[in-house]
């Protein structure tokens, strides 16, 4: 969104009332500076799950990217409006690969522990900021260990069996959706619970991905081209 005068006076205005800090970068006196705010411009990924499943993320996830998913996830709800359009552009993206408009969207689910320490889930907030309305064919998350200092294998066995689906799912096509790719190892999961209820999973979707795993494209020896956004989900 573009700082009108007028935009920055009434943000000036709020700041003195509500101190706030910038999410990117920590300057004072905005949620989101116009520097950062320019940051979050998509710019589309494309990899794959070791099974070959397409995931398509809006940004590269570093930097000021990092920094405002991390406060999203940290009590910052209001963030999850400026990230929404990332995750526009991915779920556009996945959408070709699903074949338009024919799979529903669903959420890779937190824990009723992690929702309720936050008072809400950031990938259903982000869905919701998107315009989207996830399927609700999950069980929450089983309680596991946090993921982020783990290695790939290690994230893959404590994975195992913490994502269940409410009921058999024969017929249905997802694309399943989450907030960050890192190795892909959650993603491989809760599309592997999907699997086992009987659901094709056509396709992922996220807001970011850590940009040293995005996987090279065919032509592309320095792994660096980044795809269109799709059209028609």
């Amino acid at each position: 969104m573009l700082e009108t005068p007028l935009r920055a006076a009434l943000l000036d205005a709020a700041a003195l009332l509500l101190p706030v800090s910038c999410a990117g970068c920590g300057a004072d006196d905005r949620a989101l500076c116009g520097a950062c705010a320019a940051a979050l411009a998509p710019a589309p990924l494309r990899r794959a799950l070791p099974d070959g499943t397409p995931v398509h993320a809006g940004i590269a996830y570093a930097g000021v990217v990092r920094e405002v998913v991390v406060a999203l996830k940290d009590g910052r709800p209001g963030l999850a409006r400026r990230l929404a359009p990332l995750l526009v552009t991915a779920v556009a993206a996945a959408g070709v690969e699903a074949g338009g408009g024919l799979a529903e969207l669903c959420a890779v689910p937190s824990t009723a522990r992690a929702r309720r320490r936050r008072g809400y889930d950031p990938v259903r907030l982000l869905l919701a900021r998107a315009g989207f309305r996830p399927a609700p064919v999950f069980r929450a998350a089983r309680p596991h260990p946090a993921q982020k200092t783990l290695s790939r294998a290690e994230r893959a066995a404590h994975l195992d069996g913490v994502f269940v689906a409410r009921g058999a799912l024969g017929g249905r096509r997802f694309v399943l959706v989450d907030d960050v790719v890192t190795t892909g190892a959650t993603l491989a999961a809760a599309a592997a619970a999907l699997r086992s209820a009987g659901a094709e999973v056509v396709a992922c979707a996220a807001v970011a991905s850590t940009p040293r795993r995005v996987a090279r494209l065919e032509g592309d020896p320095a792994g660096t081209r980044r795809t269109p956004p799709g059209r028609g989900w």
